[in-house]
């Protein structure tokens, strides 16, 4: 679904990250990980036009997107949920959610299943977004993400500033997305949540693919043990 060649980009001329390659192949769950400026925000920006592409070629659905215009990406069905999540937070949680489907009207089938997977945004619809917890706020990011029903879910470090208790339940709504047969690619420092989920993972540092293969093989290889899991 999303092949990612040979790709490279940066800030001010500068690489940040330097010849990756990954891909995601529909219903999977991928995760990218890494240490805090390993490069993870940068490459997920390139991918979704967020930030230029200097060299290499960003394919989705047999499709290059390589430097399309943001929107041109996110109608082409990838659907992206910042670290920063971005939400309105003046507005209603569920204004905030029919944003999430524009330039379309909300669909109501789609709509029923972002409150389904997550009860907490029915019980706070009338609610100002920036009033809600850190929990809150990154349910009602990833749902607005899903009210345009994408194809493709890509999250940039779904944890941040999150309590490890509510880490964990950012990463069991994604395991159950997963079960729904979302494809999602996400980058994230807490290594044990998101390799819970994976199927496949690449380990991105100094802006370079250091490691890849199977989540279950990177659980057990020594080095990731060492610099991720806490295994001495």
């Amino acid at each position: 679904m999303l092949e990612v060649s040979n790709l490279s980009a940066g800030y001010d001329a500068k690489a940040v990250v330097l010849d990756v390659s990954v891909n995601v192949r529909e219903g999977e769950a991928v995760a990218i990980i890494g240490s805090n400026g390993a490069g993870k925000t940068t490459l997920l920006r390139a991918i979704c036009g967020l930030l230029p592409v200097s060299s290499g070629n960003v394919q989705y659905a047999g499709t290059s997107i390589t430097n399309l215009a943001v929107h041109e990406i996110a109608r082409s069905g990838i659907a992206f949920v910042p670290a920063q999540r971005h939400l309105f937070p003046e507005m209603t949680v569920a204004e905030n959610l029919a944003l999430g489907a524009f330039p379309h009207r909300p669909d109501p089938d789609q709509h029923a299943l972002v409150l389904d997977l997550f009860p907490r945004l029915a019980e706070r619809r009338h609610q100002a977004a920036g009033t809600m917890s850190g929990g809150e706020q990154q349910m009602l990011a990833v749902g607005r993400a899903l009210m345009a029903n994408p194809q493709l879910l890509i999250l940039d470090e779904p944890t941040t500033g999150l309590a490890p208790r509510l880490a964990a339940q950012a990463y069991e709504s994604l395991a159950a997305l997963r079960g729904q047969g979302m494809t999602i690619l996400v980058a994230e420092q807490q290594v044990p949540l998101v390799l819970g989920i994976a199927d496949r993972g690449y380990v991105l540092e100094n802006g370079e693919i250091q490691l890849e293969g199977l989540a279950s093989d990177l659980r057990g290889n020594p080095t990731v043990q060492r610099a991720y899991l806490g295994v001495v």
